[in-house]
């Protein structure tokens, strides 16, 4: 039985890259849908201090559009290790920019996507997953225990 231990469901045979390039990509789904709740399809760009995702989060339906093509990048991507570093590499590059972006535009009126502090602190974090997606060691799937080299 401890040998079938983390082999079974959905994580069998991933590594933890690919597994948080999956769950990450779920999360921005859902964020994605979610926002849509909220905001509908009015006021596309616009940055209306009123729209706000659990109360914290500025977001319109632009920015939701945004999180819906990440989280699909995600789960597209992060079927196989290269794919998943490719999307950490992607979250990182991207929220990177978007949080340079959040702190120049920022309550600004050309503000397309309507971002505030809390997105902005969300940015640097998601940067952050995308470079720990991106660089995080693997381990070699073959075990050394039996060799004495």
């Amino acid at each position: 039985m401890a040998a079938t231990a983390g082999k079974n469901g959905a994580a069998a045979g991933k590594t933890v890259p690919e597994i948080l390039g999956l769950a990450f990509g779920a999360i921005y789904l859902l964020v994605g849908i979610v926002g849509f709740l909220v905001t509908g399809f009015d006021n596309f760009a616009g940055n209306e201090q009123s729209e706000k995702l659990l109360g914290i989060f500025m977001i319109n339906p632009l920015h939701n559009i945004v999180h819906l093509l990440i989280g699909i990048a995600g789960l597209v991507l992060s079927r196989t290790l290269a794919g998943a570093r490719t999307f950490g590499w992607l979250l990182a590059v991207g929220y990177g920019a978007a949080f340079i972006y959040g702190l120049i535009a920022s309550g600004k009126e050309w503000d397309f996507l309507n971002i505030n502090a809390g997105d902005n602190v969300l940015h640097l974090l998601s940067a952050v997953v995308g470079l720990v997606i991106a660089l995080l060691p693997v381990r070699n799937a073959v075990s050394h225990r039996g060799s004495h080299a």
